[in-house]
């Protein structure tokens, strides 16, 4: 063989070479882009095209994508996990999650995202921005985490998910067991912009009345002795409800300001304490009651069984539990702490966060009985 033929092979292999890298640098570039679009804010949004074995009803543009936002603070971001994975697996609707987090959470969920069953899913990222609520909040330490600046993410939806008409709203300690699309269909009333779950008729509340003292009325989130409160002609035996699942009007919700209602009581409540200081519930509660008092609908009771964080015990039989649409677990034993009750049905959804960061609390004898 020629020495000129010996150097045309050389270059031929040299070009091939050279074409593989630039091939395998460019599918790489291109699952960058398409596992996360640019946005505002922290995002980590899927378009649903690109969306790696995607089932086949989901790319069908004509299905009506269902808004869900969960706020995830970095120490609970297990429990927005498994709600999220819960959701994912009991339906077949066109979902994206909105994931309300603070800076620096970001990295840590999109890795869990990335790297779980969950990959596949669509969600956005948003960074909540702790400064909407400067002068709105005051510090009181034995309110805990209720005091934390997610907590207060469900007041400002039209900002979280801006071209939604309507959106599902749930804190991090809830699993669904039931199709989120029943949910979203909740009916609203016209001129309602949300629908609650009432204390007085729900199914989980009835179980549980004769322990709950005023937790089930306005008095035990208001201070009555106010004269801004008695001047808003709202009954104390008003039933309440529970903030941590709704399902929202947003369209109604900016018509009527609801935003800035909410923000108007939070810095009221700064300057004059209007809350109870006996606080029944969640510190976002009483604004929610003030202004949706007598003008909100009602969800299905099933779509918010609660308490199961009120006690360690187990205050419910397995088949309601079974039966329950969406089990939430308000109170201060939470699922992946020590005493929390209803564990198995929790971890059943929990997905171990593969960077270590996050793990669960259970107490030695449990862990001995599982070995």
């Amino acid at each position: 063989m020629s020495f000129r033929k010996v150097n045309i092979i050389i270059l031929v292999l040299a070009v091939a070479l050279f074409l593989l890298v630039l091939h395998h640098n460019f599918l790489g570039l291109s699952s960058l882009l398409r596992n996360e679009v640019s946005d505002s804010g922290i995002v980590g949004l899927q378009p649903v095209d690109f969306v790696p074995n995607a089932p086949q009803h989901a790319v069908d543009g004509r299905q009506e994508e269902i808004p869900v936002v969960i706020a995830a603070s970095e120490d609970r971001l297990g429990g927005a996990i498994a709600a999220i994975n819960s959701i994912q697996h009991n339906t077949r609707s066109n979902v994206i999650f909105y994931i309300v987090t603070l800076n620096g959470t970001g990295d840590h969920l999109r890795s869990w995202l990335s790297s779980s069953t969950l990959k596949s899913i669509r969600y956005k990222i948003v960074n909540f921005d702790t400064k909407l609520l400067e002068g709105k909040v005051k510090e009181d330490p034995d309110q805990g985490d209720s005091m934390k600046p997610l907590t207060f993410a469900r007041f400002y939806l039209p900002i979280l998910v801006p071209s939604a008409k309507k959106a599902i709203y749930m804190d991090d300690d809830v699993i669904v067991q039931g199709d989120i699309l029943a949910l979203y269909n909740t009916p609203l009333k016209p001129g309602h912009a949300a629908a609650f779950s009432e204390d007085c008729d729900s199914s989980s509340t009835k179980v549980v009345i004769r322990g709950a003292g005023n937790q089930y009325n306005y008095i035990g989130y208001l201070d009555y002795k106010k004269e801004r409160i008695r001047k808003l002609s709202m009954k104390a035996s008003t039933c309440s409800f529970n903030p941590g699942v709704f399902v929202a009007n947003l369209t109604e919700w900016k018509r009527q300001n609801i935003t800035s209602q909410l923000e108007k009581w939070m810095k009221l409540n700064v300057e004059e304490g209007l809350y109870s200081r006996t606080l029944a519930g969640s510190i976002t509660t009483p604004p929610l009651l003030i202004v949706f008092y007598q003008q909100h609908s009602t969800i299905d009771p099933m779509w918010n069984v609660r308490h199961l964080g009120s006690s360690a015990g187990k205050r419910y039989s397995p088949q309601f539990v079974k039966a329950a649409k969406l089990l939430h677990w308000n109170g201060h034993f939470k699922p992946w702490g020590r005493t929390a009750s209803y564990t198995d049905v929790w971890e059943k959804w929990y997905i171990p966060d593969p960077t270590g960061k996050f793990s669960l609390i259970r107490r030695h004898v449990e862990i001995s009985n599982i070995k």
